[in-house]
C-alpha cells in the first residue's frame, strides 16, 4: 500500500474530510444533549413545582393546626366562664378560628366545632384541603390539611389537673337538714354527683384529684373506727332542768358538735382537751348512718354511693360542715385520717410546676339551703333545747370566722345557697365565706343548683389539648 504524503494535496483532502467527519459527529453529540437537558429540564420544573405545592401545603396546615387549637381552647374557656351555654362556646371557637385562618392560603375548609363529654370538652370536625397545580400533572389535583381519620384535631378538655400538672382536694360541705327532704335533697344529689364526675379523673398515678364529703345538719357523724382519736371524752347523759322541767339527753358516740377551747376556731389537729365534743340528744342519735363524713378519696364509685344514701333529717348547724369541710383539707389532720385521706402540706399551694401553675389547689364548697339556727352549750346540749351563754358565739359568726381562718391559710372557699327565699342572714354568711363575690352561688331550683355546682367545677378546672 502507497504511503500518504500528509503534507501534499491528497492528505490535505484527507484531512479535510476527516475533519469534516468529526464535525458531523460532533453535531449530533450536542443534539443528543440537548434532547437531554430539556427532559432534565422538565423533570426540575417538575421537582420545583412539587416543591413549591408541598411549601404551601406545609403553610396552610401548620395555620390550620394552630387555628384550631386555639379555637378549642377558646371554646373550652367559654365553657368555663359561660358554663350551660355550649352555643357559646361553639360560637367563641368558630370566631377564633376565622381570626387565626384570615391571613392563610386560599383552601377548601368545611371545619366547624362542637362540645363534648357533657360540654366539658371542644373539638373540631370536618376537613381542609389545599389545591396543588404543579402536583396535578402527576394526578394529585389536592392534598388534606389534616387527616381526620387519624384524629389529627384537637380537641380542648376542661380538667382540673391531670396534664395539668395540678393535685386538687376538695372538700363538699353539703346540707342534709330536714328542710332538705323530698326533691331538694335529690337535687343536691345529682349536682354533687356530677362535680364529682368532672373533677375526679380517671389517671390517678401521677397527680392525684381527691374529694371528701362533709354532710351535717345539727352534728357530724363519723361512722369509721377513725373517729375514736378525735373525739373528747364525756357522761353517757347530760341532765338539764329539774321536777317536770327535767330533760335527759343521750350520748350519741359517732356525732361530734363544735368545739371549745382556744382552738375552736382554727384547724389544729384534736389533742388533749382540744378534741371534739360528742353529740347529745334526746334519742342519741343525730344524722342517720348513711350521711358520714368521707375524708378525701378519689374513689367515683363509693363517692357517689355515699351521696345517693343521704337521707335529710335534723336542724342547721352549719359551722359545724364547715369546721369539718376544712379538717379534711388541713395537714394537720394527717394523723387523724386514713393513711390514703391524708392531706398534703400548705407550702405546696405556693409550689409551681413547670407551667408556672401551683403543684396544688385545696378548694372548700359550702352548700345549705338556710340560715345557721344551731349552736351548743358547754355541756353539749344544742340551743335549740336549752338556752345558755354561748362560748363560741352564734353559728354565723362562728362560721363567718372559720372562713376567713381557712382562706388564711390559702384554701379557695365557694358557696352555695340553695331556694334560701331571701334569707338575708343566710346569704351574707355565705358571701363572707367565699373568697370573693364571684364564689358565691345562690339556686333558686334543682336545675340552678346542679348549674351551680358545675360552673364551681368548670371555674376549678384548667385546659390542655389531647388528640
Amino acid at each position: 500500500m502507497p504511503r500518504v504524503n500528509w503534507s501534499g494535496p491528497a492528505g490535505g483532502v484527507i484531512a479535510r474530510i476527516v475533519r469534516s467527519t468529526l464535525t458531523k459527529f460532533r453535531r449530533d453529540e450536542r443534539g443528543a444533549i440537548a434532547i437531554l437537558f430539556g427532559l432534565m429540564a422538565v423533570v426540575m420544573m417538575m421537582f420545583i413545582g412539587a416543591a413549591i405545592d408541598m411549601s404551601k401545603w406545609l403553610s396552610a396546615r401548620t395555620d390550620t393546626l394552630n387555628a384550631v387549637d386555639a379555637a378549642v381552647l377558646a371554646g373550652a374557656r367559654s365553657l368555663q366562664t359561660n358554663p350551660g351555654q355550649p352555643e357559646a362556646a361553639i360560637a367563641a371557637a368558630q370566631s377564633f378560628y376565622a381570626a387565626n385562618t384570615r391571613g392563610r392560603l386560599q383552601v377548601e375548609d368545611t371545619i366547624t366545632f362542637v362540645t363534648a363529654n357533657d360540654d366539658t370538652s371542644v373539638k373540631a370536625q370536618g376537613s381542609a384541603e389545599i389545591k396543588t397545580p404543579f402536583l396535578g400533572f402527576a394526578g394529585i389535583d389536592k392534598m388534606p390539611l389534616v387527616k381526620v381519620s387519624e384524629g389529627e384535631f384537637a380537641e380542648a378538655v376542661v380538667s382540673v389537673g391531670g396534664n395539668s400538672e395540678t393535685n386538687l382536694e376538695l372538700s363538699l360541705m353539703l346540707d342534709v337538714t330536714g328542710s332538705m327532704k323530698g326533691t331538694k335533697i335529690a337535687d343536691l344529689k345529682e349536682a354533687a354527683k356530677d362535680l364529682i364526675e368532672i373533677v375526679v379523673w380517671e389517671d390517678q398515678s401521677v397527680y392525684s384529684s381527691r374529694v371528701a364529703l362533709v354532710p351535717f345538719s345539727e352534728a357530724v357523724r363519723i361512722d369509721s373506727n377513725w373517729g375514736a382519736e378525735i373525739a373528747s371524752n364525756g357522761p353517757k347523759t347530760v341532765t338539764v332542768g329539774s321536777g317536770k322541767g327535767k330533760t335527759t339527753f343521750y350520748l350519741d358516740e359517732q356525732c361530734f358538735v363544735e368545739r371549745k377551747g382556744t382552738e375552736a376556731l382554727t384547724d389544729a389537729a384534736p389533742n388533749g382537751q382540744d378534741k371534739i365534743p360528742r353529740f347529745y340528744d334526746t334519742d342519741g342519735a343525730c344524722l342517720p348512718s348513711q350521711a358520714s363524713i368521707i375524708p378525701l378519696s378519689s374513689d367515683k364509685v363509693m363517692l357517689k354511693e355515699e351521696i345517693d344514701g343521704y337521707v335529710a333529717s335534723g336542724t342547721t348547724a352549719g359551722h359545724i360542715g364547715t369546721a369539718w369541710a376544712w379538717y379534711m383539707l388541713s395537714p394537720n389532720w394527717e394523723q387523724r385520717v386514713p393513711v390514703e385521706s391524708k392531706p398534703a402540706s400548705y407550702s405546696m399551694l405556693t409550689e409551681l410546676n413547670s407551667r408556672g401553675m401551683p403543684k396544688l389547689r385545696k378548694i372548700a364548697v359550702l352548700m345549705t339551703d338556710g340560715e345557721y339556727n344551731t349552736q351548743y352549750c358547754d355541756n353539749g346540749v344544742s340551743t335549740s333545747y336549752v338556752s345558755c351563754t354561748l362560748p363560741n358565739g352564734n353559728a354565723a359568726a362562728q362560721a363567718k370566722k372559720l372562713c376567713t381562718n381557712m382562706k388564711a391559710k390559702g384554701i379557695d372557699v365557694y358557696t352555695v345557697g340553695f331556694a334560701l327565699g331571701g334569707n338575708a342572714t343566710a346569704i351574707d354568711t355565705l358571701k363572707s365565706c367565699a373568697s370573693n363575690p364571684g364564689q358565691f352561688y345562690e339556686a333558686e331550683n334543682g336545675e340552678q343548683l346542679k348549674q351551680s355546682f358545675r360552673d364551681i367545677a368548670l371555674k376549678i378546672s384548667d385546659l390542655y389539648l389531647s388528640k
